[in-house]
């Protein structure tokens, strides 16, 4: 949700600029696809699932790219949509809009908080004896300094960032694939495909083993969706936006299905473990003595690849949801470098709760899981919305869908199928103790939204912007049809 005023202010008003170019789009779509939870929870992924664990995460990011590509045709159907949140308050009503922005918002700043606590823990590893405090303030001040600079700033370090981690997984299958054909053998044993299937086949703890991979594998997509929020500031979004979500299915055969069956065949699934980078486990055996300073750094870079996206995305759609009349309207401003530097602020303020925390005792480990889990739980409501949005869209605008050039495959029926794929996901949260909690605390956030939107509903300021939203989508509808009627003559 972003930049919708009363008409008679939309030439002053200032909004929101198209500087992200198309290797800004590819790379932060990358980025959103590969989460830390490929680099530090993969052990416990592995070690849970054996190696069923491949068809976990490509059964994921089949099931989510038909959420990309639903929510791709809604952007595209009206280029005054800025997000998710924008088509799901004009398709549902201005209750999802409200929703899915602030649940959006408070996903990823528990994930921000989170990544700073990783790289503080990082940080130590690296530079033994120095206090968790600094590494943590001085991470979010430079992603600030950053953000507040203009979105350009922040997709040219997006594109580092997940360059970064494309080159160490690169760099994983290349030593891994060299390890395997050079007949290479350690304490473990060979390193070879058999690994794969000769510790007790492909479903060696059957199915509950399988379903466990679920459990902590949907976390590692968190930020997948994070391309649509970009959409108010991508140059071209008719060309850049499709091209990135078209590319979701080979990222992941690619980035998780090819490192994970490298990582499987030169280390029997059985020698990982929970807490235990499989990454460092497989340089270590290379012979790479720098192995855990390296993956390390890369952890690092990932953590601070995710902070970033969290500090972007919430200052965004705090913006949009200012601009609704859904959050306070001082929120709702743009510095000279057309950023929302106010909606900033609050993020990184927020973020520095993780600081915080640090000292809050040794269970802090064990509250973040739980609290993460809230998080991704979150996100699938997200995602939800966006295959609802998808359908109301169907319903209501067959119009737009008949000529839209960039449709979702499988339509109506697809949507009905991932939504039974969420529901087995939430099921399979259910079967072990730890999530369940999670599982269970999650209504509370939802409860406290309904309450604070029960206020909001009937405030005069927030029907006035409401109906100029609608007025403003509205006038690019007219603008577009007469566009297709000109193409048609």
């Amino acid at each position: 949700m972003t930049i919708h005023t009363p008409a008679s202010a939309k030439v002053e008003a200032p909004h929101l600029e198209r500087q992200l170019s198309n290797r800004h789009i590819q790379l932060i779509a990358i980025g959103g696809a590969i989460g830390t939870g490929l680099f530090m929870g993969s052990g416990k992924t592995i070690s849970a699932a054996g190696p069923s664990v491949i068809f976990v995460y490509m059964i994921i990011g089949f099931m989510l790219f038909f959420v990309m590509r639903a929510m791709g045709e809604l952007l595209l159907s009206n280029l005054h949509y800025k997000s998710f949140s924008d088509f799901a308050a004009d398709l549902l009503g201005p209750w999802a809009g409200f929703f899915t922005g602030w649940t959006y918002w408070f996903c990823w700043v528990i994930t921000g908080i989170a990544d700073v606590i990783a790289i503080a823990g990082y940080s130590k590893e690296l530079w033994p004896g120095v206090p968790l405090w600094i590494p943590g303030l001085v991470t979010i001040a430079i992603l600030l300094l950053l953000n507040l600079t203009t979105v350009k700033a922040f997709g040219e370090t997006e594109f580092w960032f997940a360059l970064i981690k494309i080159i160490a997984i690169a760099a994983l299958i290349v030593v891994g694939l060299f390890m395997i054909f050079s007949g290479f053998s350690s304490d473990a044993g060979p390193a070879t495909f058999t690994n794969l299937w000769s510790h007790g086949g492909f479903f060696p703890n059957e199915f509950m083993g399988f379903v466990a991979g679920f459990q902590i594998a949907v976390f590692a997509f968190v930020g997948i969706e994070l391309v649509g929020t970009t959409a108010a500031e991508a140059k071209d979004p008719e060309k850049n936006l499709p091209k990135a979500i078209n590319s979701i299915p080979i990222r992941v055969l690619l980035f998780y299905v090819g490192a994970l069956i490298i990582l499987m065949s030169v280390i029997p699934w059985t020698q990982f473990a929970a807490g235990h980078s499989p990454f460092i486990a497989m340089f270590s055996l290379a012979g790479l003595g720098a192995a855990a300073t390296v993956v390390n750094l890369v952890v690092l870079t990932s953590a601070m690849s995710s902070a970033n996206s969290g500090i972007y995305s919430t200052s965004r759609m705090v913006y949009g949801l200012a601009q609704e009349g859904d959050a306070p309207s001082r929120f709702g401003a743009l510095s000279r470098r057309k950023v929302p530097q106010n909606a900033l602020f609050l993020s990184c303020v927020l973020l520095l709760a993780g600081v915080v925390l640090m000292y809050a005792g040794d269970n802090i480990g064990k509250a973040f899981e739980m609290v993460t889990t809230v998080s991704a739980v979150c996100f699938v409501f997200v995602w939800s919305i966006i295959l609802a949005s998808y359908l109301a869209f169907r319903r209501r605008r067959p119009h737009l869908h008949a000529a839209s050039k960039f449709k979702m495959p499988g339509g109506v029926p697809m949507v009905w199928v991932v939504f039974a794929f969420f529901a087995f996901v939430l099921w399979a949260l259910t079967t072990q103790t730890d999530t369940l909690e999670a599982l269970l605390v999650t209504p509370v956030w939802f409860v406290v939204l309904g309450v604070a939107w029960a206020v909001l509903r009937r405030r005069p300021s927030h029907l006035a912007r409401y109906q100029a939203f609608q007025a403003d989508l509205q006038s690019e509808q007219d603008v577009a049809a007469d566009r297709r009627a000109v193409d048609s003559k």
